[in-house]
C-alpha cells in the first residue's frame, strides 16, 4: 500500500471513530447513570448530588442514581470510578475534599490528575463552626480563649479528611495558635452526632449539612467562614471578625468522570449539568443553603481545580498539617 493510500485510509479511520462519538453523545444516554458519591448519606456532597441527579432524570429521560460508596476518607468511591469505563455511565460528585487529600494522603489507589477527566463545577458553600450548645461558648473568640486556657480539652469533628471543613479546623487552630484536637469522621452525619450528643466539642461544615441543626437549636453557630455575613445567618460573625483577619474557606463541588471520556461526551454532559444547575427548582433548592452557583466549561473547571490545589498546598505546608 502507497503512502498516500494509508494516508486516505487513516484519515477515513479517524473519521468514522469521530462520527461514532459524536453519534453516541448525541444519544447519550441511553441506560441508567450511576452518581458515585464517596461519602455516608447526609452531607452536602450527598445533598447536592441528589438535587442535580432527580433534575437530570427528569431533562434527559434516563435515571441518574445516587450510589453512596463511603470509606477511606472518599478513597473507596473514587476508586470505583477511577476504574469505570470511560462511557458517561458512571460519574464522581466530588468535593473540595477530593484535591487536598490528594496532598495531603500518598497512599490512594489512584492519580488525581491521570485517572480522572474533569467535567464540571457545579458551585461552592461557605462553612459555618457549631459547637454543643452546652458549653459555656457563644462565638469565635470564646472558643479560642477556652482553648488555649484548657490546651488539649476542645476537640473538633471533621466529615474528611483534606476536606474544606478539616482545612479550616486546621486553619484556626494554626492561626489561633489553640492546641485542640481533630477528629475524622466517615461523614457529616456521624460527626454531628457526636456534636449533637456532647462528645466532641464542635465541627466546622458546609452550611446546607448543618442549617437544620442550627435553626432547631441543637446546635449553636458561632463563626461562617465567609468573607461576609450570610443572609440565612445574619447574626453569626465570619472567622475574620472573630479575630482572624483575612480568613475565608469555602468547600466547591463537582463532577468527575474516569479518564480518557471523549471530548464532545464530556461536553454534552457538561452542557446538560449547566441546564440542570440553572433549572427552577435546584436553584431553589440549592439558593436557599447559601449555595453559590458557577457555570464553566469542562477546560474552566480543569484550570479552577488546579489553582485551588496550589492553594491547598501552601497552606498545608505553611500550618504543617499532616496525616497521622
Amino acid at each position: 500500500m502507497t503512502s498516500a493510500r494509508r494516508t486516505l485510509l487513516s484519515a477515513f479511520v479517524l473519521g468514522l471513530s469521530t462520527f461514532s462519538t459524536l453519534v453516541f453523545s448525541q444519544s447519550y444516554p441511553t441506560k441508567p447513570v450511576r452518581i458515585i458519591v464517596p461519602y455516608a448519606p447526609g452531607g452536602t456532597v450527598d445533598y447536592v448530588a441528589r438535587t442535580l441527579a432527580v433534575r437530570l432524570s427528569e431533562q434527559l429521560g434516563q435515571p441518574f442514581v445516587v450510589e453512596n460508596r463511603a470509606g477511606a476518607n472518599g478513597a473507596i468511591g473514587s476508586d470505583l470510578v477511577a476504574k469505570a469505563p470511560a462511557d458517561g455511565y458512571t460519574l464522581l460528585m466530588q468535593a473540595s475534599t477530593f484535591v487536598a487529600s490528594a496532598l495531603l494522603v500518598k497512599s490512594q489507589p489512584y492519580d488525581l490528575e491521570k485517572d480522572f477527566t474533569p467535567v464540571a463545577n457545579l458551585g461552592s458553600v461557605p462553612l459555618v463552626m457549631l459547637t454543643y450548645p452546652g458549653l459555656p461558648i457563644k462565638n469565635l473568640g470564646d472558643f479560642i480563649k477556652a482553648a488555649k486556657a484548657e490546651p488539649k480539652k476542645y476537640t473538633l469533628g471533621t466529615a474528611a479528611i483534606g476536606s474544606a471543613s478539616h482545612l479550616a479546623e486546621e486553619a484556626i487552630r494554626y492561626e489561633a495558635k489553640i492546641d485542640i484536637q481533630i477528629i475524622p469522621y466517615k461523614g457529616t452525619s456521624p460527626a454531628m452526632i457526636d456534636v449533637l450528643g456532647g462528645h466532641t466539642s464542635g465541627m466546622i461544615d458546609a452550611v446546607p449539612s448543618l442549617l437544620q441543626h442550627i435553626k432547631s437549636g441543637k446546635a449553636r453557630a458561632i463563626a461562617v467562614t465567609s468573607a461576609k455575613r450570610l443572609p440565612t445567618l445574619p447574626d453569626v460573625p465570619t472567622v475574620a471578625e472573630s479575630g482572624l483577619p483575612n480568613f475565608e474557606m469555602v468547600s466547591w463541588y463537582g463532577i468527575w468522570a474516569p479518564a480518557k471520556m471523549p471530548a464532545d461526551l464530556v461536553t454534552r454532559l457538561n452542557m446538560e449539568i449547566n441546564i440542570a444547575m440553572q433549572s427552577p427548582q435546584v436553584v431553589q433548592n440549592l439558593g436557599s443553603q447559601a449555595f453559590i452557583f458557577s457555570h464553566t466549561t469542562a477546560p474552566q473547571f480543569d484550570t479552577y481545580v488546579k489553582q485551588e490545589s496550589a492553594k491547598y498546598k501552601q497552606l498545608i505546608e505553611k500550618a504543617k498539617i499532616k496525616i497521622d
